[in-house]
């Protein structure tokens, strides 16, 4: 069974349905702060469906994002203690809370950059940044340029390659996805 082509095959749909603005960017929001999928499964396909709106569906991924990093980082900073603290001990991430202050401490600024450019859960450094109270506006600028970078490849790369990049890619769905996730297991038992 094809799993992860016919989960992409939906998101194409869904990509095409008249709120998907909307839920493009309620999606890059909450994935800054706690969803754990990241938005660009539902920019990719948006991007491939609508070539000439990619370029505005990066646009409004990369502020949704920023503003739910934002959020991330006023949970951080101001609910760590009675919130942050208690779900990290629930759900057993205090090894990940400290190894992102480690990379904080000998890093800084280039941290967020890097979060916000690569695979590494973003929502992991907002919340961080928060809670070690890093200068808020290279925080915020970093976030932009991390971020920008990131989710305008993504959609200059589905225009750029259209029906064709479309077609390649549903081709190619479920070994993306598998290799998704064994890079996802892999990077939990590195980092845990």
């Amino acid at each position: 069974m094809k799993i992860f082509t016919s989960l992409y095959d939906r998101a194409l749909i869904w990509s095409r349905h008249k709120n998907a603005p909307a839920i493009l960017s309620g999606v890059s929001f909450a994935e800054s702060v706690i969803f754990p999928i990241p938005v660009d499964v539902m920019l990719a396909p948006m991007a491939i469906a609508q070539p000439s709106r990619a370029m505005y569906f990066a646009m409004l991924t990369t502020i949704f994002s920023v503003l739910g990093g934002m959020a991330g980082y006023l949970l951080g900073y101001l609910a760590f203690e009675p919130i942050v603290l208690p779900a990290l001990d629930y759900f057993g991430r205090m090894d990940t809370f400290e190894l992102a202050q480690g990379w904080f401490n000998d890093w800084g600024f280039w941290v967020i950059f890097l979060a916000g450019f690569s695979p590494i859960p973003y929502k992991v450094f907002t919340v961080t940044a928060g809670v070690m109270a890093i200068a808020f506006l290279p925080f915020v600028l970093a976030s932009i340029i991390g971020r920008g970078m990131r989710f305008f490849l993504v959609a200059w790369l589905m225009r750029w390659g259209g029906p064709i990049m479309e077609k390649h890619v549903r081709q190619h769905m479920d070994t993306i996805g598998w290799g998704v996730v064994i890079l996802a297991v892999a990077a939990y038992f590195i980092f845990r």
